[in-house]
């Protein structure tokens, strides 16, 4: 049987399978180098089970950091905690609003094929409230993506996993001690449930969890550490799985600190890929395409770049594959 690496060398010539291909070998030559990796999640990859080969990609080297929406940080460990409960429409293209009414009115919550239950939003809810009140009551906020660590410490929690803690990404970045920045995180399920907590007073206020700009200053602080270009390396690269704001909110981070904070010793992102179905025209599309980037200071002319427009879904996990050597 031959590799994913074998296929897709052999298959995958032209086009956007081409561009699979050549983000690949460019991700795997910049590694090799002595870069480091930034990945960002949007959409619903969470859902789709990305850990289980993310998980693999982080524990072996290639991603270093990721910026992810708030729906996919809480959503891998939705997945840990009630894989089992979820519930799989297989047609559905075809449900009516009556369908939809009837999956409220039992708690399940649908994207796209795949329906969380309700019960396990309340379950973590429990969890994180104990660890908002404890930062909010030392003092000391933290990101959204490490209260969730706490959670994952308590060891009581194994005991609900219903997914092997490899399939976990969350796992796999506590493990490795990775940072993962979740700009926007009030766009979630989790988000919504501290808002409601200190709109309802059961949090003095909004102190438990790191604002989006205080991420953007530790993003900053964490690239200036990390792109290691006065010994060798070539940088930080940048992987987009997908749009909007988990990967907007990362790559400013370079002209943030070039252009707001004049500082010269800052080296562009060294590699650029992006996955997504979106069309890049007529002003509906948030961020920009790669050449667009160098315009705001995000990539040098010479940066590696490849823009595949395809479902991330199909794609992420045939390069995590031809990197992993599957």
């Amino acid at each position: 049987m031959s590799t994913i690496r074998e296929f897709l060398d052999h298959h995958f010539l032209h086009f956007n399978s081409r561009q699979v291909v050549e983000a690949a070998r460019a991700w795997e030559a910049h590694i090799e180098a002595g870069g480091t990796m930034l990945v960002s999640l949007a959409g619903a990859m969470s859902t789709a089970r990305i850990g289980r080969i993310l998980g693999r990609m982080i524990d072996e080297g290639w991603v270093h950091a990721i910026s992810c929406t708030g729906a996919n940080l809480e959503e891998d460990l939705f997945n840990l905690l009630a894989a089992d409960e979820y519930e799989i429409i297989d047609d559905w293209r075809a449900l009516r609003a009556e369908d939809e009414v009837a999956l409220y009115e039992r708690g399940m919550n649908r994207v796209t094929d795949t329906c969380i239950p309700e019960t396990v939003m309340r379950h973590l809810e429990e969890r994180l409230l104990k660890r908002w009140r404890l930062a909010a009551a030392s003092g000391s906020g933290k990101l959204p993506a490490e209260h969730l660590f706490d959670v994952l410490d308590d060891p009581t929690l194994p005991a609900h996993f219903q997914i092997p803690p490899s399939d976990s990404w969350m796992i796999a970045a506590k493990r490795k001690g990775i940072p993962v920045f979740t700009p926007g995180w009030e766009d979630s399920t989790t988000g919504n449930m501290f808002a409601a907590a200190v709109f309802r007073g059961a949090l003095p206020d909004h102190s438990a969890v790191v604002s989006g700009t205080a991420q953007m200053v530790r993003l900053m602080e964490w690239y200036l550490a990390n792109h290691r270009v006065d010994q060798g390396s070539p940088g930080i690269g940048f992987f987009q799985i997908g749009g909007g704001i988990a990967g907007d909110f990362a790559i400013c981070a370079v002209p943030t600190m070039i252009q707001d904070l004049h500082r010269e010793d800052v080296p562009f992102w060294s590699y650029f890929c992006q996955i997504s179905d979106a069309v890049t025209s007529y002003g509906g599309y948030s961020g920009a395409v790669p050449n667009e980037k160098i315009t705001w200071g995000k990539l040098d002319a010479h940066t590696p770049k490849f823009m595949i427009q395809s479902d991330a879904t199909i794609v992420a996990p045939l390069i995590f594959g031809y990197l992993l050597g599957d």
